[in-house]
């Protein structure tokens, strides 16, 4: 099994964050890496979008696997042949007082292909969650601050 993890503080209130992270049709509005349909509840498989920079865009359509309303939610995607290759990725927002929550973005993948997968693409992966954090930061925080 390969993880990877990812998180920051953001100051805005836990609710605004969940609110834009679990929006998915919202998300093209701040986030140019992915772009989302459906919804996010147990068992959906919402449509999924992602755009690296300089890459070709990747449509899966994940299951969702886990959610805990305004906490955390997971999907998992894989290849069909079972064994091979899974990955569970997953977004959870952590109150840390009234204006300020953590945010955490991360991924475990399981299976024969997954060290090859992480080898070669596992910086790649951390460098979006990275990004897509701050993305989400500058917009929640903005959003506090409009309401605030």
């Amino acid at each position: 099994m390969k993880t990877i993890h990812t998180e920051l503080g953001i100051d805005a209130p836990a609710a605004t964050v969940w609110g834009l992270v679990s929006d998915l049709e919202g998300w093209q509005r701040w986030n140019p890496i992915m772009k989302g349909s459906g919804l996010v509840e147990p068992g959906t498989r919402p449509q999924i979008t992602i755009a690296p920079p300089g890459r070709k865009p990747i449509e899966v359509r994940p299951k969702i696997t886990h959610f805990v309303a305004g906490q955390e939610f997971r999907w998992r995607t894989g290849f069909p042949v079972a064994g091979l290759f899974r990955a569970e990725h997953g977004f959870r927002v952590v109150p840390e007082s009234e204006g300020r929550c953590r945010f955490e973005q991360f991924e475990v993948m399981s299976g024969l292909l997954s060290g090859m997968i992480y080898a070669r693409s596992g910086r790649e992966i951390e460098t979006g969650f990275q990004a897509m954090n701050r993305m989400l930061k500058r917009e929640a925080e903005r959003r506090a601050r409009e309401r605030g």
